[in-house]
């Protein structure tokens, strides 16, 4: 048995292409699909009711009231337990043909207990912006990591959510492996990294991850993600979080926090101003820059209201 499964908020007008997308998977074994909404405010629960209806792979939805990505991926897996495995996509996808034959072979085949795919970045019907490059894409979700599978070993490939399969035994063995409330995002926030986080620890567990190419979603980007302000503020969360909840204590500190991520800043800082200046690559530069100075404050919010 294996489940299907997404997470939605206030996505009403995709669900109807995404379930039937979802139905029409080939797969070796008995699937169904499950739907987490999570506290949508829009006619959400009127479609999914409409889709439960409809002949086919068996849709049931449940709703998850509380709010953010954390609980409702965490409720998909306490419904999903009774499952051999798990697949994630997300509601602003749609799974290519042959994904669900391509993850049944890596997990039941191959020998993989998690295993990820390839997420190709849709513009359509928005256009691309000329700024917006290739290097930039992987932070829209794209992974592409070649056209031959792998085993993964680094935290330098790591697979997400958005494409992404487990063997439920994972969760079943271990009530405590789950998806970590303090990378948690809620309604159309910023940040998160729930995923990588456990990514991040099934690769600590020795787990048998696996990059699967043939595993492949489409994932289209929202209109208000294409400005430069999006990935800004992306790489601000992102070091807001690692400075809350990575980072180690320092004992040597100046104004509350380490030296180094000061002096980090600092360069940073000029290194975009220098970019700016003559017009080279200073989006890429001003990450770098945001992602240290949610470092600096993620730090000293910690070190004032230390967390328990």
């Amino acid at each position: 048995m294996l489940t299907f499964a997404f997470c939605t908020y206030n996505r009403a007008d995709r669900l109807e292409k995404l379930v039937a997308t979802m139905r029409a998977q080939a797969c070796p074994l008995p699937f169904e699909i499950l739907a987490v909404n999570n506290n949508s405010q829009d006619h959400t629960l009127a479609v999914l009711g409409k889709l439960a209806d409809m002949p086919g792979v068996p849709l049931r939805f449940v709703t998850e009231t509380a709010q953010g990505i954390v609980p409702a991926r965490n409720r998909a897996l306490a419904e999903a337990l009774h499952s051999d495995m798990l697949v994630f996509i997300d509601d602003d996808e749609l799974p290519r043909p042959g994904l669900l034959q391509a993850a049944c072979h890596a997990l039941l085949d191959e020998g993989a207990e998690c295993v990820g795919g390839r997420i190709v970045v849709n513009f359509s019907p928005n256009l691309r912006p000329r700024w917006l490059g290739d290097e930039l894409l992987g932070f829209l979700a794209a992974v592409d990591y070649g056209a031959q599978p792998f085993w993964l070993k680094q935290a330098d490939t790591p697979v997400w959510t958005a494409n992404v399969a487990y063997d439920m035994r994972l969760f079943r063995n271990d009530p405590s492996l789950r998806f970590d409330a303090r990378y948690n995002r809620a309604g159309t926030t910023l940040g998160g990294g729930e995923d990588i986080a456990m990514f991040t620890e099934l690769l600590s567990r020795n787990t048998a991850l696996r990059y699967c190419p043939d595993m492949q979603v489409e994932h289209f980007v929202e209109p208000w993600r294409l400005h430069r302000r999006y990935f800004l503020r992306l790489h601000y969360q992102a070091g807001l979080r690692k400075g809350l909840h990575d980072l180690p204590d320092y004992s040597k500190t100046l104004f509350g926090v380490p030296p180094f991520l000061l002096a980090q800043c600092f360069r940073q800082g000029l290194g975009t101003l220098a970019c700016v200046l003559t017009q080279r690559g200073w989006l890429r530069q001003a990450m770098n820059l945001t992602h240290a100075w949610g470092l600096l404050v993620g730090y000293r919010q910690r070190q004032a209201h230390p967390i328990s």
